[in-house]
């Protein structure tokens, strides 16, 4: 629908009706911007280029990119910065900003995606951290290595015990490093379990949210 003009009409009139701000797109499925070839990394650059578009037109500040391609680490680094930087240049000329989640792969390593970062070195090229993606690279550090970059921030939770707390990621240690690093913008509820519904996990991922974010609100 990214081309969509009376779709993304309807969806900006039905979100100004309901009180509801569009923050950013999660843009999957267009190709690689690692990808070590160049002629297929700039194809995925040019599939973006659409989504830039609607995240303006909607009123987003992010469309949520992968850093995904398949090499070494090095050379995958290499293309990251360069399918990352021209993206960001097109997005710059919408006030759009290009920010990557640690989604699998090299961009689960916190010290490499921060590397990326400091090589593109662009005011509108950032991260998501998503608190939960993370497999063979400790959670806290890498939300740590990535929160300097941070344009948004994804509260992933998978199940939770009888006090309301996220059985596998500690979210007062999460919410520590996210304060510390002196970032203020929006946390997202992301619920990726099965034992409760879609709903009743959305809302017990937004209470634990407001728990632990409750003390730096005073």
């Amino acid at each position: 629908k990214g081309e969509d003009n009376g779709y993304l009409t309807a969806l900006k009139d039905s979100c100004a009706k309901y009180k509801v701000k569009s923050l950013l797109i999660m843009v999957d499925g267009e190709g690689n911007l690692a990808d070590t070839s160049m002629s297929v990394r700039t194809k995925a650059i040019e599939n973006h280029y659409k989504w830039v578009k609607a995240a303006k037109f909607l009123g987003c500040h992010s469309i949520r990119v992968n850093a995904r391609g398949v090499g070494t680490k090095e050379q995958v680094q290499a293309a990251a910065i360069d399918g990352l930087g021209r993206l960001s240049d097109y997005a710059a000329g919408y006030g759009i900003n290009v920010i990557v989640e640690n989604h699998g792969g090299y961009s689960s390593d916190g010290i490499w995606l921060s590397g990326v970062m400091k090589a593109v070195n662009k005011k509108n090229c950032g991260t998501l951290p998503d608190l939960g993606n993370f497999y063979e690279y400790d959670r806290y550090q890498g939300v740590t290595d990535m929160m300097p970059f941070a344009k948004g921030v994804s509260g992933k939770t998978h199940d939770f015990d009888e006090n309301g707390n996220e059985t596998q990621i500690d979210y007062v240690k999460m919410m520590k490093i996210i304060a510390d690093s002196g970032y203020k913008g929006y946390i997202d509820a992301e619920y990726e379990g099965n034992k409760l519904s879609e709903d009743e996990g959305i809302k017990a991922s937004i209470a634990l949210l407001k728990k632990v974010i409750a003390p730096y609100n005073k």
